[in-house]
């Protein structure tokens, strides 16, 4: 397949119309481009189009050129070639496994063979290992692809990307959290466990807080039965709805907010090599420097040098959160 077909735009091709778009414009080429080199329609070796070409082909920003590019290179499908541009990578080729069926065709969830669904999860399971392990940042289609020896275009039967992937993996981890049918007595004792359950998730799971979104919110089984159990322990208050909604997300956001910084935390320590103590004793100096300076008179008053516990954090916003909450529904318990 030669460049020739993807080059100068035709004068009747419109740009992807991103108002009327379910996916961002760079997922929609992105998704174009994969399936014709997973078709074979583009081979090993073949080039496809260079930034400029598709953001003048598809009428997009440099930008969101720069990323359809940069999905396909994490997948693993394209890869730089010098004085031949981005070209289809060798690995684009390699043969799916034997239990992976070797059409393009994403399969529905709930039509899986029982060797599809368990490849799946293997996938997923996998999936989170690594994230786990390494962060995401070190999650790739390819590497992913490696771990389970399998070719990147057959992870495409059962994800559509790495942010589907992502999706998937936080539904699946969602799925450990094991709240109980009914769950105590009392909507407080409820709301904490749920709460506690969900940090003692994204602990084990450092990578999760940056896949969850209040404002685009997954429609996948598990997370969404967790917003569902939230709800339901408000039963009885008498409360509207749209209450009820605002205290399940408030409270999804002080879980959320103190694990981006455990999260954050740990990044820090494994790109420099330094612990918090080791940090915070680095900062010493300039710490009693700042605070005998007099600008600071009730900084000057604290004598513990100790890095704040995460953990105290959580308890403390989670205690006073719901302290607030029951007078604001009269002290019912």
């Amino acid at each position: 397949m030669c460049l020739a077909s993807w080059s100068a735009p035709q004068p009747a091709e419109e740009p992807v119309p991103s108002a009327q778009q379910s996916e961002p414009p760079y997922r929609v080429i992105a998704a174009e481009i994969r399936s014709r080199i997973l078709g074979g329609d583009l081979r090993p070796g073949d080039r496809v189009p260079s930034i400029r070409a598709i953001a003048q082909r598809w009428g997009v920003a440099i930008a969101t050129a720069t990323k359809v590019t940069a999905v396909l290179r994490d997948e693993g499908l394209v890869e730089a070639s010098v004085g031949s541009g981005t070209v289809v990578s060798a690995r684009a080729a390699r043969p799916p496994a034997p239990s992976a069926d070797r059409s393009a065709t994403p399969i529905a969830r709930g039509t899986e063979t029982p060797d599809q669904e368990a490849l799946r999860l293997r996938i997923l399971r996998t999936a989170v290992e690594l994230a786990d392990t390494d962060g995401l940042q070190a999650l790739t289609m390819r590497r992913l692809a490696a771990e389970l020896d399998l070719g990147p275009m057959s992870l495409y039967r059962y994800v559509a990307g790495k942010e589907e992937l992502l999706t998937q993996m936080a539904d699946l981890v969602f799925g450990d959290l094991g709240l109980p049918e009914e769950g105590p007595r009392g909507w407080r004792a409820k709301l904490e466990l749920a709460a506690r359950q969900q940090w003692r998730l994204c602990r084990r799971h450092l990578w999760l807080p940056h896949v969850v979104s209040f404002t685009r919110p997954a429609l996948v089984p598990n997370m969404m039965a967790y917003t569902e159990w939230t709800l339901r322990a408000l039963d009885g208050l008498d409360l509207p709805m749209d209450v009820r909604l605002q205290e399940t997300l408030t409270l999804h956001a002080l879980v959320i907010t103190v694990a981006l910084s455990k999260a954050d935390e740990v990044r820090a320590e494994r790109n420099s090599g330094m612990t918090l103590n080791r940090w915070s004793d680095s900062q010493r100096s300039r710490r009693r420097q700042l605070l005998e300076s007099g600008r600071y008179p009730l900084l000057s008053t604290l004598s513990d040098d100790t890095p704040p516990d995460l953990d105290v954090l959580f308890e403390y916003g989670l205690v006073r959160h719901l302290d607030g909450f029951a007078v604001m529904i009269g002290g019912c318990q």
